[in-house]
């Protein structure tokens, strides 16, 4: 297995802790187990390094839009 880059990828496998293993050695914004696509609108979309345009979706969004200040 080689490590990816990307915004998304899928592993597909019978043995849950080979997954766990893989979803953590695997750079990307997202990673499906043993499905793909339809991700949960909660959870924050991105990919790595130089691929996607940041995190879009969830609470985690809003950072990119708001600026910290004090009065």
């Amino acid at each position: 297995m080689r490590p990816s880059n990307g915004l998304a990828s899928a592993v597909w496998t019978s043995n849950l802790s080979r997954a766990h293993r893989m979803v953590r050695a695997i750079n990307a914004g997202v990673v499906h187990v043993n499905t793909y696509g339809g991700a949960d609108v909660t959870v924050p979309l991105g990919g790595f390094k130089q691929s996607g345009f940041g995190r879009d979706k969830s609470l985690h969004a809003i950072e990119k839009y708001t600026n910290l200040k004090t009065a």
